[in-house]
């Protein structure tokens, strides 16, 4: 066990997504509000099983097709940041997919379901000190011209908190390469770019991800491993790595039963930070995933992932300041030998 409470050390949190917080039984209820056909996800012990990662998405999507207006997404906004304070989050960038959203959903007004986020965010969290800015996910399954479109939507969408597009969905079937012209409209509007690679594909994904999308950080990258090139590339260029180990074992993008590859990643100088991805869907949280690599590769990794998310976040220089002092002030007062 750590010498240091894992629980109440200041986390910055870069890769969950809103939609994967959903907790089963809010899950169930929205499902049965709005005659939602669950089959056997409608029995507890089943709700969120799946076996494969397109099994995972289409149960990402089922969950997504629950959400219907905007006072459910002020809902589960208002779950997340409980469950964040109680993870001991104090600065996060999540994102949302509003093409999923509306995918499912036509009619839905993008705008007042983030308005109706935004509000839950601030209000419940300002009071527990914990700041949430939003990254809108183009997802790759419904092609680049819809890709394209949403990142314009996020531009617009500033003022609200979005600061930053990703790339989710089926990596093996659309590689990054497609959304070249994506990312140049949001990179042109201001905001960031992070995309996630090297999960269901392999390492030429991850260079694609870098070389063609010009991505800030890189979603999982776990798969880099498979290319020394990649891996020096982005070790050279320290873009960070937003690893998730429990996701990354269940999804397949990790080996079942050989250490994760994070140890060997930060090893080779990348810069490894680490979160839940979709927690309540895999059914972790994120002290568990800091226990698993206090677990597998000590205290000293558990601190260096920690500070690498404040220097990976895109907080304003002023507030990753703050953050690294409230980090440092969070280890000396600790008490040797307290654990969690």
């Amino acid at each position: 066990m750590p010498g240091f409470d894992l629980v109440t050390l200041p986390k910055v949190q870069l890769h969950c997504h809103l939609e994967g917080t959903v907790r089963a039984e809010t899950f169930r209820a929205l499902a049965a509000k709005y005659g939602v056909e669950l089959g056997e996800r409608a029995d507890p012990a089943r709700t969120y099983a799946f076996a494969t990662f397109g099994e995972f998405l289409l149960l990402f999507a089922k969950v997504s097709e629950t959400l219907r207006r905007p006072e459910d997404f002020a809902m589960i906004a208002r779950d997340y940041v409980a469950d964040a304070a109680a993870q001991g989050v104090v600065y996060a960038e999540i994102f949302v997919s509003p093409s999923v959203w509306t995918y499912f959903h036509h009619e839905l007004d993008v705008r007042a379901t983030v308005e109706a986020i935004r509000a839950e965010l601030d209000e419940a969290g300002r009071p527990l000190g914990i700041e949430v800015a939003l990254i809108a996910d183009l997802t790759r399954n419904f092609g680049p011209e819809r890709a394209e479109a949403i990142a314009r939507q996020a531009v617009g969408l500033r003022d609200l908190g979005v600061i930053g597009v990703g790339l989710g969905g089926d990596e093996a079937r659309f590689p990054p390469e497609l959304y070249e012209r994506a990312y140049a409209v949001a990179r042109e509007g201001g905001l960031h770019g992070v995309v996630h690679a090297g999960e269901a594909s392999g390492a030429p994904s991850v260079r694609a991800a870098v070389e063609v999308l010009g991505a800030e950080r890189i979603g999982h990258g776990v798969r880099a491993i498979e290319d020394p090139a990649v891996v020096e590339l982005l070790a050279e260029r320290r873009i960070p790595l937003e690893i998730c180990p429990t996701s990354n074992r269940l999804t397949g993008a990790a080996p079942a039963g050989v250490i994760h590859p994070l140890g060997a990643l930060d090893a080779a100088g990348c810069v490894v930070t680490i979160d839940a991805d979709d927690p309540a869907l895999f059914g972790t949280t994120l002290v568990d995933e800091y226990r698993y690599v206090a677990d597998a590769f000590g205290d000293d990794a558990v601190l260096r992932f920690a500070r690498n998310a404040i220097d990976a976040s895109f907080a304003p220089p002023d507030r990753k300041a703050r953050l690294r002092d409230l980090f440092d002030r969070s280890r000396n007062s600790v008490p040797a030998g307290r654990t969690s």
